[in-house]
């Protein structure tokens, strides 16, 4: 369980921090780790609702940085405060140091986006019960809901979308690249979000898609 965990880490880090393509050396799965910031901001992401909690720093963007990416001041203002570190002054450390951009990955994996919700760590490695709430929308323990709690419906409860597919795959290398093998990865309903109803529907919070 603890390999497969670090397989599903390293798999939406992967997939997220990818400059893999078709014909690349390796294949496509083995470019991860390549960007560290998004490539092409449309936008600052400043969102004036928090300007009382998370106020936005004039001149700073929020766009998303790091090994999960980070988007909006008051993502950047939770794990700054977790991290003690002034990400609202300074969200460019996060790509500027790579230690940094990983703890703030690990702090996202181990932490609830909301109360009564929960970790991507307590959905895979079984701590989390769902609810009857939680069965009737099809979240069960496992992969598929480590993907809803991160990223909620830009990438869940869209059947088999390309976005979904491409972070299962990359968790699949990883498992078959630390000895795990992919035949541990479960069934469909295990591994994907395709018919998961969002924890948080239209979130900007829960999504970095």
């Amino acid at each position: 369980m603890q390999m497969m965990e670090i397989a599903a880490f390293l798999g939406h880090v992967g997939s997220k921090t990818s400059c893999g393509y078709g014909v690349a050396t390796g294949g496509p799965l083995a470019w991860g780790l390549c960007y560290n910031h998004e490539m092409s901001p449309m936008q600052s992401y400043c969102d004036e609702y928090f300007k009382l909690t998370y106020p936005c720093t004039p001149g700073a963007e929020y766009y998303g940085r790091g090994a999960i990416p980070i988007f909006w001041n008051y993502n950047y203002g939770a794990v700054g405060e977790a991290l003690k570190v002034d990400l609202l002054s300074h969200p460019e450390y996060i790509e500027q140091n790579a230690t940094l951009a990983f703890q703030a990955a690990i702090w996202r994996w181990m932490t609830p986006i909301r109360k009564y919700q929960p970790s991507a760590h307590d959905a895979f490695v079984g701590n989390w019960k769902p609810t009857k709430n939680d069965t009737m929308e099809n979240r069960v323990p496992g992969f598929g809901t480590t993907m809803n709690i991160l990223y909620g419906d830009g990438v869940c409860g869209q059947g088999d979308v390309d976005t979904m597919n491409n972070i299962v795959s990359h968790y699949m290398y990883y498992l078959d690249l630390l000895g795990v093998g992919r035949e541990q990865a479960g069934p469909h309903e295990y591994l994907t979000c395709a018919e998961q109803v969002p924890f948080n529907p239209s979130s900007k919070a829960a999504s970095s898609t």
